[in-house]
């Protein structure tokens, strides 16, 4: 189960999220926002995390 931990603006911005967060070892999701027709680089992306590991992404943010 995936949980939402934070949303960027783009897709540049969420995939440098997730390989900080994959870079020490947190699975983690991008999936754009919206409806398919609109998906594209510019369109606001969802981060995800396991459920229950928020507290790990925190950690690793906190270190950054």
């Amino acid at each position: 189960m995936w949980v939402d931990y934070r949303k960027a603006p783009n897709l540049m911005v969420a995939e440098m999220w997730k390989d900080a967060l994959e870079a020490e070892g947190l699975t983690t999701k991008i999936v754009p926002e919206g409806d398919i027709l609109t998906w594209g680089e510019r369109v606001p992306f969802r981060i995800l995390v396991p459920k229950g590991r928020e507290h790990v992404a925190d950690e690793i943010l906190r270190k950054l």
